[in-house]
């Protein structure tokens, strides 16, 4: 158990830019990362009566890439004055750096070296055309490795691999209609949420869209273009704090939410899956979260899990004990994850529908679960258990943070 209370509160995301906004046109110039981190920076300050902070964290997978901009604690002062002369640390983790910078803002404040950390986490992706985006984000997995032998698009092909075995397994039938319904929900969720990337997607009959068979001439095999997140832009912050911090801010637990169990595990990058059905390492983070929590998942009525591609929703489903293994499609159609379901899941719309600056999504989910158990959430859920879960998963199932959280009591 945690040797003392954690709390997360002033949460920000600021919009998640991409292709399907109606703002986004490729033609014009792309809005400087500066301002989303002064953006989302801001949004975060303006709920604290008193924003000062004892440590920053910042987290982006490819900003030297994208942007040929290291050394990312310097923006930390930048962003937030009270942190000039402060320690700042960078923190990566592919696509589960968020998760890494909770994690590591966390281990400040169990440490006593700190009572209130400022997180915040970006990804700039739209700065190049996405084969060569696709190249820089291949730095998730074992570059030297596997890229020569990978896709052009190569993570959408380290998961079509997935989706082949899992078809193999399970049957294109039986899958399919899953991974159609997980988009569906995606954008359905989006719709609700005016800062999601889908936010304007007005498609008429998405599940249709989603049952488009795979063209391995065109894109990938087996899998298609609604199965995969999108190229986005965008920054997301929050605070982790004490008990003494939580005052010191100003604020009261009705404000924020506890977190009370961490799962953290990590792969061996340089090794292949031994089983292409199964996140095996992201079964391992949740085992230890609900371990520490104390509880079982049966007693998590939200989740925000990881779903870059719609095969990796299904499969974290199914880490997550909610389906037996080859049952998460049919988990799915029954409508167990919807908003009204069982447990509602990525009600934020997801990496597929909010959209996915890899950097930054595991901040944004810690965000969205504080917003509904808060009450302030685009698209609140009727919550039918006191806690939630979150999956931040970096690369190929390998670098995976799980976070259970709940209401904060006086």
């Amino acid at each position: 158990m945690m040797r003392k209370k954690l709390y997360a509160t002033a949460g920000y995301n600021t919009l998640y830019f991409g292709s399907g906004r109606k703002e986004f046109d490729p033609n014009k110039p792309m809005r400087p990362f500066e301002e989303y981190l002064k953006e989302t920076a801001e949004g975060s300050r303006q709920q604290l009566p008193h924003p000062l902070f004892d440590e920053g964290v910042i987290g982006s997978f490819m900003s030297a890439r994208f942007l040929n901009q290291a050394n990312l604690p310097g923006f930390l002062p930048f962003m937030q004055p009270s942190l000039i002369h402060k320690p700042c640390t960078g923190v990566e983790g592919a696509c589960g750096t968020g998760g890494r910078a909770i994690a590591t803002a966390m281990r400040s404040i169990l440490s006593d070296l700190a009572n209130s950390v400022f997180v915040a986490a970006f990804e700039m992706q739209n700065s190049m055309k996405s084969v060569y985006g696709s190249d820089v984000l291949a730095g998730a997995s074992y570059y030297k490795g596997e890229r020569k032998a990978g896709h052009a698009y190569f993570f959408p092909g380290i998961f079509a691999e997935r989706a082949g075995a899992y078809y193999q397994r399970y049957g294109y039938d039986n899958t399919r209609p899953g991974l159609a319904k997980w988009y569906e929900q995606a954008i359905l969720n989006a719709r609700k949420n005016p800062k999601a990337q889908e936010h304007h997607n007005s498609s008429p009959d998405l599940f249709q869209l989603g049952m488009t068979p795979p063209n391995p001439q065109r894109f990938v095999p087996y899998l298609n273009y609604y199965d995969c997140s999108k190229v986005t832009d965008g920054a997301s912050s929050i605070v982790i704090l004490s008990e003494k911090g939580l005052r010191e801010c100003g604020l009261s637990p009705a404000d924020a939410i506890e977190i009370i169990g961490i799962g953290e595990a990590e792969g061996d990058i340089t090794k292949a899956p031994t089983d292409l059905t199964c996140l095996t390492t992201t079964e391992i983070a949740v085992h230890k979260a609900l371990e520490m929590a104390g509880i079982r998942i049966d007693d998590v009525g939200l989740i925000e899990v990881h779903d870059c591609f719609t095969i990796s929703g299904l499969l974290s489903l199914e880490a997550l004990g909610l389906a037996a293994p080859g049952k998460a499609p049919a988990f799915v159609l029954e409508g167990h994850t919807s908003p009204e379901g069982r447990i509602p899941t990525n009600l934020s719309g997801g990496l597929g529908g909010f959209g996915h600056p890899t950097g930054a999504s595991g901040v944004r989910q810690l965000v969205d679960l504080l917003h509904q158990f808060t009450g302030r959430a685009a698209n609140p859920a009727k919550l039918k258990k006191p806690y939630g879960l979150m999956i931040s998963m970096g690369g190929n199932d390998k670098t995976v943070t799980c976070l259970v959280v709940k209401a904060a009591r006086s």
